[in-house]
């Protein structure tokens, strides 16, 4: 079974956000990468751009398919993770550790619409 990993918040489209303070790290789940495949592009956002909770905000590409990316929480994009540029294969090796985006949070009560590590393994068995 994929890892869950405890303290995460978990969209039931297969996103996780890591919360620290006023700023969220936004990346896919252990579960979505298995599912993907071998992960060899990664499309994100812009430093500055802003994301919503529930929309799209990039993809990524396995050999397999293309499943977009969709924003578990509201904010501005304050870091992309650049080593996904060059070494898109690190979602594979460990998802939770390669985070894809970290996004200043707007409305931190939005975490309430997501689901904890127990109710994601649920989602996925």
């Amino acid at each position: 079974m994929a890892k869950v990993i405890e303290g995460l918040y978990y969209a039931e489209s297969h996103e996780y956000v890591k919360v620290e303070g006023d700023f969220g790290y936004v990346g896919i789940t252990d579960y979505a990468q298995e599912q993907l495949g071998n992960v060899v592009y990664v499309d994100a956002p812009e430093v500055d751009d802003e994301v919503t909770q529930g929309e799209e905000f990039g993809a990524v590409e396995s050999v397999k398919a293309a499943s977009d990316l969709i924003s578990p929480v509201s904010g501005t994009v304050v870091e992309v993770n650049e080593e996904l540029a060059d070494s898109p294969e690190k979602i594979n090796e460990d998802a939770f550790a390669n985070w894809i985006i970290k996004v200043q949070l707007s409305d931190k009560s939005e975490l309430d619409n997501l689901m904890d590590a127990a109710a994601y393994e649920g989602l996925c068995s």
